[in-house]
């Protein structure tokens, strides 16, 4: 679903710098164009109000809260006089090396300032890749004279999510992006001799992904798989609903993985009757949004004890549900 954003005010940027009053932001959480909406709307349920929009960025006067739907959350903002080129760049050289710009206006003075920091460049990712550690803040000019930089970013990407490295030979559909993105956004995938079961596996793109992770896969769905993908080293087929498996009789596995078209409260039934049936170790589902944004259904989703949510850039109307026995305490913006 794409949604409008709603109208607010960006911060001034006609008001000289002593008159224009500064404004109190804590935290800035970065949208995914076409999705402002359900952002707003589940800041709103948090209890994070809004301020403003600066381009693509949400401005908030509270501190920082778990958001699904922001690529990217700046968790310690703080605003800096820009008195000049060379003042601002050394400003935000004296905090830390690597500095990542959201351009939201006076895109040439940033681009000025940009220039004269060390370059930081969203490389393409071939999967699996390991996850930047090094520090990376975000920064961008709210007025010419005054910019607003956070050393600290839940994101390790400079744009807030990686650009992945296609593979437009080996599988029969492009849903193996937005699995690759959720692993990474986990920073744990399946491995060699790891049992998954791929439910809603057709046309075969999670399949593909996870038997080229060296995995042992069964993939279930009532649709045929593609004959290469059902050929791989691996793979077994199931073709049957995936709603008619019953967990208490199955035997375990390491990854329960669901692409399955169906309402999000179909999903939540059929997630929490694996996790009390205590048959796998590791969830990540896709909940598919038909119509709405069904938000109540996606809060009980994230209420699930070692639950997290993410949307990435590979998303459409839909949110990943990460999920893990070992009880992954829910992080927190700030844990990253």
């Amino acid at each position: 679903m794409t949604s409008s954003r709603a109208p607010s005010r960006p911060v001034p940027a006609d008001v000289p710098a002593d008159t224009a009053p500064l404004p109190v932001i804590r935290a800035a959480y970065r949208a995914h164009p076409g999705f402002e909406a359900d952002l707003e709307e589940t800041l709103r349920r948090a209890g994070a109000r809004l301020s403003a929009w600066q381009g693509d960025l949400a401005l908030s006067p509270d501190a920082p809260v778990e958001c699904p739907w922001a690529l990217d959350i700046w968790t310690a903002p703080r605003l800096l006089p820009v008195p000049s080129i060379k003042g601002a760049a050394g400003a935000l050289r004296g905090i830390q090396r690597n500095w990542a710009l959201c351009s939201t206006g006076n895109h040439r003075r940033a681009a000025l300032i940009e220039a004269a920091l060390p370059p930081v460049k969203a490389k393409p990712v071939a999967f699996p890749a390991p996850v930047p550690t090094a520090p990376l803040g975000g920064w961008t000019l709210l007025r010419p004279d005054l910019m607003l930089a956070s050393p600290e970013k839940t994101s390790p990407y400079p744009a807030g999510a990686p650009v992945l490295v296609e593979d437009h030979e080996g599988p029969p559909s492009r849903a193996y992006l937005k699995l690759w993105e959720a692993f990474l956004a986990a920073r744990h995938w399946p491995g060699p001799g790891d049992a998954c079961l791929d439910l809603g596996a057709c046309p075969g793109g999670w399949t593909w992904a996870l038997a080229k992770l060296g995995a042992q896969v069964v993939a279930v769905d009532k649709a045929p798989l593609d004959p290469r993908v059902a050929a791989m080293p691996g793979v077994s087929v199931r073709q049957e609903s995936a709603f008619g498996l019953d967990p208490r009789t199955h035997p375990e596995v390491d990854w329960l993985l669901s692409d399955v078209i169906c309402y999000p409260a179909r999903l939540l039934g059929l997630v929490r009757r694996w996790i009390e049936a205590g048959k796998a170790r590791h969830m990540l589902c896709t909940i598919k949004f038909q119509g709405g944004t069904d938000h109540d259904t996606a809060s009980e989703f994230a209420a699930i004890p070692g639950a997290r949510l993410t949307h990435g850039a590979y998303n459409k109307h839909e949110l990943m549900f990460h999920w893990s026995r070992s009880g992954m305490e829910r992080r927190s913006p700030a844990d990253g």
